[in-house]
């Protein structure tokens, strides 16, 4: 089983019939455009998962911009996908692996651990020689019984204790000019959480968008980190819980894992006037 990434090299060798396979390609300024993308050419047997209409839960305008979606109902969805307790889930993008990361996480939230991630996403497909198809692949139910673990997020009470004991190293994926607060382009208010640590999620990827190795990985986390954190007091955010789980999933990769997700991200600690704001 394969719990964090594959090369698209050992997805076409080793892949078999019963492997479940996500399309989470998006785009934010156009919500439509990833299904039009899947629809156009995708991995054969490839089911497309929306963003915001799967990947994500209602919005109340406190709870930031893609809050957590309701575990039943989330997996409902896996399971009219064919995903049962034994399935080996593949995720894929082509955004150096920002959407599938979010279907990768909340898998795992839900208690899946088989799944990972094909590195390099389509891109690294059709290089290693795979063709694309424009078939709707069929669908068999399977039983996907949700058992969510708590202990793989931190809502924001928790990080507004944490500003007064320093316990948990909260660690912002956004870019460094939006987390100065400069550039914001997404929020009404630029940021961050103070006490927050950076790491763009694109310091974890090649040229190419696929990731880093793992030894690198690992020597660059715990350079930001120092050695004496735990990797499990990391807590990870960026505008919305979505490209965090890239930073999450480098540190599974680097073997720092139990990290945990902030979900409701800078999108909902700026929701709230109370919260303080740090831009330095």
């Amino acid at each position: 089983m394969h719990h964090t990434i594959i090369s698209a090299e050992q997805f076409r060798a080793e892949r078999k019939p019963s492997w479940i396979v996500l399309d989470c390609r998006f785009d934010l300024g156009a919500p439509l455009w990833g299904e039009q993308a899947w629809r156009a050419g995708h991995l054969p047997g490839a089911h497309y998962l929306h963003l915001e209409n799967q990947l994500s839960g209602s919005k109340t305008g406190s709870n930031g911009r893609h809050p957590l979606p309701d575990a039943q109902n989330l997996a409902q969805e896996f399971a009219a996908l064919g995903i049962g307790a034994d399935s080996q889930v593949i995720t894929y993008d082509d955004a150096g692996g920002v959407y599938a990361a979010r279907a990768w996480w909340l898998l795992r939230w839900l208690g899946h651990d088989q799944v990972a991630l094909l590195d390099g996403g389509v891109r690294a497909f059709v290089a290693a020689g795979g063709a694309l198809d424009q078939e709707t692949p069929g669908r068999q139910q399977r039983r996907f019984v949700a058992q969510p673990q708590r202990a793989q997020w931190v809502d924001s009470a928790t990080l507004q204790d944490n500003l007064g004991s320093g316990q948990l190293t909260v660690v912002d994926a956004r870019s460094p000019q939006r987390f100065i607060g400069q550039e914001e382009t997404m929020d009404p208010v630029g940021g961050h959480i103070p006490g927050a640590l950076n790491r763009f999620y694109r310091d974890n990827l090649t040229a190419q968008e696929g990731f880093k190795p793992a030894q690198q990985l690992r020597q660059e986390w715990l350079t930001l980190l120092g050695p004496e954190r735990h990797s499990a007091d990391v807590v990870h955010q960026c505008g919305s819980g979505v490209t965090a789980c890239v930073n999450l999933l480098a540190m599974e990769i680097a073997g720092l894992r139990a990290s945990r997700l902030y979900p409701g991200s800078w999108s909902e600690w700026c929701a709230d006037a109370a919260r303080p704001v740090a831009r330095d």
